[in-house]
């Protein structure tokens, strides 16, 4: 065995044995560094990422603007409070950066630790608010996976082992508009992915998002849409909602606005979040949610998207890749988003054989947890034109050497 193919085992091995695990088949890249839309392992490969993290690096790795403001950052301080007590200028900074992104009446931001608390946070929000107990979600919904986000998420596999979780949550199916009139008095909030996304990239019609906006506030519920996944840029919108010209009362966020650095966060506006103020004091508490570091992050994430990244762009190379695979005869079908695609194909099998041949050929791409028959790309929103055509052909070709 060479030196090389020594190192490789003792790695895995470390990896395996040492660190608990998600899954028992793991890509196993032993990775060395990053840097725009390539990530580069140990041995000299580099990789195409047509995932970004699953959402999460939208602006490409290591964007030097994001690593200038943490590194500005670090050379002043870390922690110094748990969050809400300090007034920190990164914190400020951020809140101002994302709010611009907004509508008006999104105008208070909560920073926390990731996406998954953000929609904790905003259970419990919707029911302090309202004064109400009943939370509806939706098939296919995934909103992480903590007890109470979990709660509200779809997947009985997933949840069976957890039980009891949350009490009274519903769950209706998407664009049935004749669902909806199981909103009530009684419901608290409707939690809803703009986009679902471990569903299968499925979109829901304008109308039905109309009603939705509609039926909530005639009743009096907090209409909380979910963006961690499909927000900040992934659909050619700096946020999904703006699709269906609707507004939400709560949204969250995560995954791509640290630009590679873990937080999360509710915005709403001032009246509702001063509920966690007020009903009770300290109603959400977090230590290092708004964590100086990261939020110096989100603050030049939220500045490279509004003033770097061209939402056209976004739609017309995501156009290209959709149109370059479509035609592929294994591929049955095509749901996409600006760069957020789900393609079909006849079983996982053979989507896990694309997945690993992709690997092969240096391109990374994924499965859907709830959704294992399609496989799914989301590549950073900077990828250029001659990068993005590559990367169809490259992932064309492993289709075809899948079936062979």
């Amino acid at each position: 065995m060479s030196l090389i193919n020594k190192l490789k085992l003792d790695n895995k091995n470390k990896f395996l044995n040492r660190l608990a695990q998600t899954n028992p088949n793991p890509l196993l890249i032993e990775v060395d560094r990053a840097d725009g839309i390539y990530i580069y392992d140990k041995y000299g490969t580099k990789y195409i990422d047509m995932i970004a993290g699953l959402c999460v690096n939208n602006v490409g790795h290591n964007h030097p603007i994001i690593l200038n403001s943490i590194k500005s950052q670090l050379e002043k301080h870390l922690h110094v409070m748990v969050y809400g007590e300090f007034i920190q200028q990164t914190q400020l900074d951020f809140s101002k950066n994302l709010v611009r992104l907004l509508p008006s009446e999104l105008d208070c931001v909560y920073a926390v630790n990731s996406g998954t608390e953000a929609n904790e946070a905003a259970i419990k929000l919707c029911k302090a608010y309202t004064e109400r107990s009943e939370i509806i979600a939706f098939k296919g919904a995934y909103h992480g996976s903590t007890n109470g986000s979990l709660s509200i998420s779809c997947g009985e596999k997933r949840k069976k082992n957890f039980k009891p979780l949350l009490p009274n949550v519903k769950f209706i199916e998407l664009n049935a508009l004749d669902r909806l009139n199981e909103i009530t008095t009684h419901t608290a909030g409707v939690f809803l992915e703009t986009i679902q996304g471990d569903a299968g990239v499925q979109i829901p019609s304008k109308s039905f998002m109309h009603r939705l906006r509609e039926r909530c506030r005639d009743v009096g519920a907090l209409l909380v849409l979910d963006e961690i996944q499909c927000g900040l840029g992934r659909t050619a919108k700096h946020f999904a909602f703006e699709h269906y010209e609707i507004q939400p009362d709560i949204l969250t966020l995560g995954k791509s606005l640290g630009g590679g650095l873990p937080i999360g966060a509710l915005v709403s506006s001032k009246k509702i979040l001063n509920t966690f103020r007020d009903r009770p004091s300290l109603g959400h508490i977090t230590t290092f949610g708004g964590h100086p570091l990261t939020c110096a992050a989100a603050a030049a994430f939220c500045s490279v998207l509004k003033d770097e990244v061209k939402l056209d762009e976004v739609e017309r190379l995501g156009s290209i890749l959709e149109k370059t695979l479509i035609n592929h005869p294994k591929i049955k079908s095509c749901r996409r988003i600006g760069m957020m695609f789900a393609f079909d194909m006849e079983s996982s099998e053979l989507v896990s054989k694309v997945v690993h041949k992709c690997l092969q050929k240096g391109l990374i791409t994924f499965w859907f947890l709830s959704h294992p028959s399609s496989f799914r790309l989301s590549p950073p929103l900077t990828i250029s034109e001659d990068e993005i055509i590559h990367a169809g052909n490259l992932i064309y070709e492993a289709i075809d050497e899948s079936i062979s």
